[in-house]
């Protein structure tokens, strides 16, 4: 009996570890990867670079260091997934894995024709063309080519999956999609691709998931958008489309995310939006949508977002709204919305944390029975331009605000020290310009925001010592408000500070060694203060510096030479100083220097010539005005500078620097336009914006002597050329007809002889002659632009004659009087015509002027002559 219990038990032992073993060899057994497969692997590996900065992800290593040797087994090295039964490789994910370099067709890549899923976003293939060898991996049924700087088009029969976003260089057009073609996700966005979409995208019928937004298509949308009945996200933001309606909306009723924001929508937004029951996204911003915000948006009860900001809606903010009890993010701003808003009925929407209502004309009411500790806690609220005269009691409740925007307002008096101490553990962007607040009832040195990024106090009645930010400040604006006191040595202390603008006060005193230890600084501009003594040599190697502006201040000496450290130079104001220096021919090195403007100083001396031909390269505005330069005109910097001699008329685009600044509940982009003060047509004017292809040349109140070099007319793009009060002489040259551009032309003043050259009766942009106080003789050309220009344009030339001076020529009859655009018949009306294509055509330099009539058509235009230019008006920034 002992025995054949123990010869059982030694059975149930062997049969348990025979279990074991069969079980766990049973489990391991899977097919190990091809040998084909792993050498292609490796073979890949060696075909590619490995570069840490080619992927910005911040998770990214290198994937394929893993791959190591032909004996493994390439279904564990890291991004490969094999199919279990075969050992086939199907899936590689090598996204952010630092590869870079390109890959060709005949890449062995393209041997693991197995692939179901292929990933290599986040990498940087140096702009390649995307390999026609891509089409051998049939099965692919997913591919993820995103931000990997690929180019080129292509089309896979299976796939299922396609993202190629943010690939800028992949351009052309989108092919057609033929009915086969099982594509449900499909991502396009910030790529180069162009044209109209194919109205094949009907085809489509599985598609969920399309993305487009940031591309560069055009054109009318297609009609068969109405077939695409699956989508549940649809993108189609920041394109070039033709102006048209939502009629196209309706039928999408499984739609969860529609943006269409900035895709020149027009009219009322349409009845049928109300279909998309679904919707949690929706964004209509920046287009001209009119009319009333429909009550029928109660019928969104899923909204979380809502975007209508950037539209021409008015009327008052509807009942309905306060029903969409899920919505999270609310944007009204920028329209023409009317009316009092009861804050306390936000209180029905709990979820909600972003609320922008800025820049209306709304009127703000807090009913004094709402108890504010029962409102929502918001993370961004707006209430710019809302009509405020104090500081909404709401927001002394309000702990975890990231984002307060109360400009343009008419609040007045000291910040009091509970605005101070708002969410000062959250607060990232504070706005409480252009309003009339007074200083800080608590110690201004020492403001509480720990984590400020954003500060904006510009255009106040702020008085007494420079507030100091906190030293997480990136942006501060205190511009155009009655500071007073030197700058202390605590601004050092804001080590990531970008942008500073202290313009327009009154501070004094020296300018603070330590400033250059801000290695982040990219904007400085400190012009109309009372600063004195010389520029710091501050500016170190690796300056970020783009925008330099000390103007209208009282800053003696030489330039700092370590000026030429800043590589990223743009802009450099130092007019109206005392400096007393040589032309600084070695700012000439700086490779983006645009504006150069040392006006009203002590500059001295001939100007020379360059040292090589690829000097100052990129300027298009130089004013070395009233200084006491010597010799003859610069001809040889007249030669090389390119930055002159061509004119893009592709759009109005204007000088900027972008700093984007992470919200948590948002990213807003903060932009901050250059500015610059110069005198045009004898009129001191301050730019508040700057052209790109602004072009100006202003050497008046100098010494120079000598002739007009020829050469002159080869700057074909110059807008403003001023060489009035020197002791030029000889005669005018006729290649000045060659600057086409050419709006202001000033050489009075000047020994100037000979005739006016006839030809420049064909510069039709031309609106400000100044040839006064020369020795000029003969007839003055008549026509066209001449015929505005008055006495003043060509008096102190005695043997000058012919309209408009009263003095006629001899053996010449009257000139015909110049025609009127208001006579009444055809010729008159094509007249008008004509000149109103020029002005059109002529706004690209930065002023508005006719061929015929040029000072009725600037104030027939004023207002938009004002808003597209700035002129004369405080700047503002742009948040996106």
């Amino acid at each position: 009996m002992g025995l054949s219990l123990s010869f059982f038990m030694r059975f149930l032992f062997l049969l348990s570890l025979f279990s074991l073993i069969s079980a766990g060899s049973f489990s391991s057994v899977h097919s190990p990867c091809h040998d084909d497969e792993r050498f292609a692997l490796l073979q890949f590996k060696e075909s590619i670079i490995i570069n840490r900065s080619a992927s910005d992800d911040p998770s990214a290593y290198s994937k394929v260091s893993s791959w190591m040797t032909l004996s493994s087994d390439c279904c564990t090295w890291d991004g490969v997934q094999c199919d279990e039964n075969t050992g086939r490789v199907t899936s590689l994910d090598l996204s952010s894995s630092y590869l870079s370099g390109s890959i060709n067709s005949s890449s062995s890549l393209f041997q693991l024709v197995h692939l179901h899923r292929l990933n290599l976003a986040s990498n940087d293939f140096n702009h390649s063309q995307i390999p026609a060898g891509v089409r051998r991996l049939s099965k692919l049924t997913y591919l993820n080519l995103s931000n990997s700087a690929f180019s080129g088009i292509f089309q896979l029969p299976n796939l299922k999956s396609l993202s190629v976003h943010l690939n800028s260089n992949l351009t052309g057009r989108v092919p057609e999609f033929n009915r086969s073609i099982p594509l449900e996700d499909l991502r396009l966005s910030g790529t180069g691709f162009s044209g109209m979409l194919p109205d094949s995208i009907g085809n489509l019928k599985s598609l969920h998931f399309f993305d487009v937004g940031g591309c560069n298509f055009s054109g009318p949308l297609p009609f068969s958008f109405g077939n695409l009945t699956e989508l549940t996200f649809l993108d189609l933001s920041d394109n070039n489309f033709n102006r048209g309606t939502l009629s196209w909306v309706g039928k999408q009723t499984n739609l969860t995310f529609l943006n269409l924001y900035e895709t020149n929508l027009y009219g009322d937004i349409p009845f049928s939006l109300g279909n998309l029951t679904h919707l949690k996204t929706l964004s209509l911003s920046s287009n001209e949508l009119t009319g009333p915000i429909p009550s029928w948006l109660a019928n969104l009860t899923q909204l979380t977002q809502l975007w209508l900001q950037r539209n021409k809606l008015h009327g008052p903010i509807p009942t309905s709204v306060y029903k969409l009890r899920n919505l999270q993010i609310l944007d009204l701003c920028l329209n023409r919305l009317s009316g009092t808003v009861e804050l306390g009925l936000f209180r029905e929407l709990s979820s909600l944390f972003y609320l922008q209502l800025s820049d209306n004309n709304l009127s703000l009411l807090i009913d004094p029975s709402t108890n504010i500790s029962t409102l929502q806690k918001f993370k961004v609220l707006g209430l710019a331009s809302c009509h405020l005269s104090e500081f909404p009691e709401i927001l002394r409740n309000q702990d975890q605000l990231q984002v307060l925007l109360l400009s343009r307002n008419k609040i007045h008096g000291q910040i009091p020290k509970w605005i101070s101490n708002l969410s000062k553990d959250t607060l990232v962007s504070l706005d409480m310009s252009e309003n009339f607040l007074t200083g800080f009832e608590q110690d201004p040195n020492s403001l509480p925001w720990t984590s400020l990024l954003v500060l904006y106090l510009s255009n106040n009645k702020l008085q007494g010592p420079l507030p100091i930010p906190p030293p997480s400040t990136v942006y501060y604006k205190v511009h155009s408000n009655m500071l007073s006191g030197e700058i202390t040595q605590m601004i050092c202390n804001l080590s990531f500070l970008s942008y500073l603008d202290l313009s327009y006060n009154n501070l004094s005193g020296y300018l603070p060694q330590c400033l250059g230890n801000l290695s982040n600084l990219s904007i400085l501009n400190l012009q109309h203060n009372n600063f004195r003594g010389h520029i710091p040599q501050m500016f170190i190697e690796g300056c970020q510096l783009s925008m330099i502006n000390l103007n209208q201040n009282h800053f003696q000496g030489a330039l700092p030479r370590s000026l030429a450290n800043c590589t990223m130079l743009e802009i450099l104001d130092i007019g109206n100083n005392h400096i007393s220096d040589i032309f600084p021919s070695w700012l000439g090195t700086l490779p983006e220097l645009g504006v150069l403007i040392l006006r009203s100083n002590g500059f001295h001396g001939a100007i020379g010539k360059p040292e090589t031909n690829s000097t100052f390269p990129k300027l298009h505005v130089i004013d070395l005005s009233n200084n006491y330069i010597t010799g003859k005109l610069p001809y040889e910097y007249f030669q090389i500078w390119k930055g002159m001699q061509s004119y893009d008329a592709g759009g109005l685009t204007y000088m900027q620097a972008r700093v984007k600044i992470h919200i948590p509940s948002c990213g807003w982009l903060y932009t901050y336009t250059y500015q610059m003060t110069l005198t045009n047509k004898g009129i001191k004017t301050e730019y508040w914006k700057i052209q790109d292809y602004f072009v100006v040349i202003d050497l008046s109140g100098n010494r120079f002597e000598g002739e007009i070099p020829k050469i002159v007319g080869n700057l074909k793009a110059v807008c403003t050329l001023n060489l009035s009060n020197n002791f030029l002489n000889g005669s005018i040259p006729s290649s000045l007809a060659n600057l086409k551009n050419l709006e202001s032309l000033d050489l009075s003043q000047n020994m100037l002889v000979g005739e006016i050259p006839p030809q420049l009766v064909e510069l039709t942009f031309l609106a400000f002659l100044n040839l006064s106080h020369n020795h000029l003789s003969g007839t003055i050309p008549q026509g066209k632009q001449f015929f505005t220009f008055e006495n003043n344009s060509f008096n102190g030339n005695v043997e000058l004659c012919g309209s408009p001076l009263s003095k006629r020529c001899a053996n010449l009859k009257d000139p015909p009087p110049p025609p009127s655009i208001f006579v009444e018949n055809e010729e008159a009306v094509s007249l008008f015509e004509f000149d109103w294509k020029v002005v059109v055509m002529g706004y690209g330099c930065g002023f508005i002027f006719g061929v015929f009539g040029g000072k009725i058509i600037i104030k027939k235009k004023n207002d938009w002559f004002m808003k597209t230019f700035a002129i004369g008006h405080p700047p503002r920034r742009r948040v996106n």
